[in-house]
């Protein structure tokens, strides 16, 4: 019989998979960067990229709630980031953080109001 593991709030162990993770992937990141100057040290693009692996990461593992909101919505932001950092598209990037704060906002307000869903 599989056990369904509850979406939670996060602990330390969770924050520190999450932490981790997100530090792993910043050294791949920090890497390519080496070459693709679009994910140079402090680009926005790497820092959500990496945020983005340690919350799909998180989620994978401890199964926590907001980082199912948060994880897309860091992977959208830096997909934003990136494309206007090549030219793909122009986007005014003061306009671009705003949305990704009040996206983790939600996420934990989310996870403290519905802590103990189940995850299916």
């Amino acid at each position: 019989m599989t056990e369904h593991k509850g979406a939670c709030c996060s602990s330390p162990a969770a924050i520190c998979y999450w932490f981790a993770a997100s530090l792993i992937a910043w050294g791949v990141l920090s890497f390519i960067g080496l070459y693709w100057r679009s994910l140079h040290a402090l680009s926005a693009a790497r820092i959500l990229f990496a945020v983005a692996i340690g919350c799909v990461a998180d989620w994978l593992r401890n199964h926590t709630l907001h980082c199912a909101i948060t994880g897309p919505l860091f992977l959208l932001s830096a997909v934003t980031f990136l494309m206007s950092d090549v030219s793909l598209v122009h986007v005014n990037k003061l306009l671009v953080w705003p949305f990704v704060l009040i996206g983790v906002g939600i996420a934990f307000l989310v996870e403290w109001r519905f802590p103990q869903r189940s995850v299916s």
